[in-house]
């Protein structure tokens, strides 16, 4: 079901302190930068689902992309052959083992209109606004979710759109036992933030939401968010 910003009264979690900010960073780094050599072992495992989000996008030739928290660069291939030469996909990520694997795909396939950065996705800014904007897997990792939300909706044009793959403990049934076991491993393999709460930080930040998928039992899913608005 979709759900409008302007019929809700806007909730969040209290935003973390400078201190706290950074660490979750710091141990965001420490995670990816290990899992970074490893991560290919399951870059298969998500990619219909990855490769669904982004046919949410409906990609044109020309458009000008961001993902935000890029990984290894396993979104790459698909989106530059939707873009084709003439668009443009911006990376970031803020793991240096992460993005030394994304720079190596970028060289190995001569894309010259692909680019990766390094930075913090809860306070980057970019010169030039984005058609659309990606992040699968990463969301749920940041310190602060809805400062992430809030760059990308800052960085699309009016009228552009996020696709956001991600993952959650079990939201109902009798595996909602195995939630306190599924948070603990998450934290401990992933950084994750199991109080940030995606769809409620992306639902309060932009226009419009959806939920469009789920997968796994409801762990995993994908949402569609726009920004209508021109601010």
């Amino acid at each position: 079901m979709a759900t409008d910003r302007r019929d809700r009264t806007p909730t969040a979690d209290p935003p973390a302190t400078d201190d706290e900010h950074a660490a979750h960073l710091e141990r965001s780094r420490r995670v990816w930068d290990r899992w970074s050599d490893w991560y290919g072992t399951s870059e298969s495992d998500f990619e219909p689902i990855r490769e669904a989000a982004i046919d949410r996008l409906d990609l044109q030739r020309g458009d000008r992309v961001l993902e935000i928290g890029c990984g290894p660069g396993v979104n790459f291939e698909r989106v530059r052959r939707d873009i084709g030469a003439e668009g443009e996909l911006v990376a970031v990520d803020y793991s240096p083992g992460m993005l030394e694997n994304a720079r190596a795909r970028i060289e190995a396939h001569g894309w010259e209109n692909v680019r990766v950065l390094r930075a913090d996705a809860t306070t980057v800014e970019f010169d030039d606004p984005f058609d659309v904007a990606l992040a699968t897997l990463s969301l749920s990792v940041m310190p602060d979710i809805r400062r992430a939300a809030e760059t990308v909706y800052r960085s699309l044009v009016p009228g552009g759109r996020i696709a956001v793959v991600d993952i959650r403990s079990f939201p109902s049934g009798p595996a909602r036992v195995l939630n306190p076991l599924v948070r603990r491993f998450l934290r401990w393999y992933a950084n994750w933030n199991p109080d940030g709460g995606v769809v409620d930080a992306l639902a309060t930040v932009f226009d419009e939401c959806e939920v469009v998928d789920t997968h796994m039992a409801g762990t995993s899913y994908t949402v569609v968010c726009e920004k209508r608005d021109a601010g």
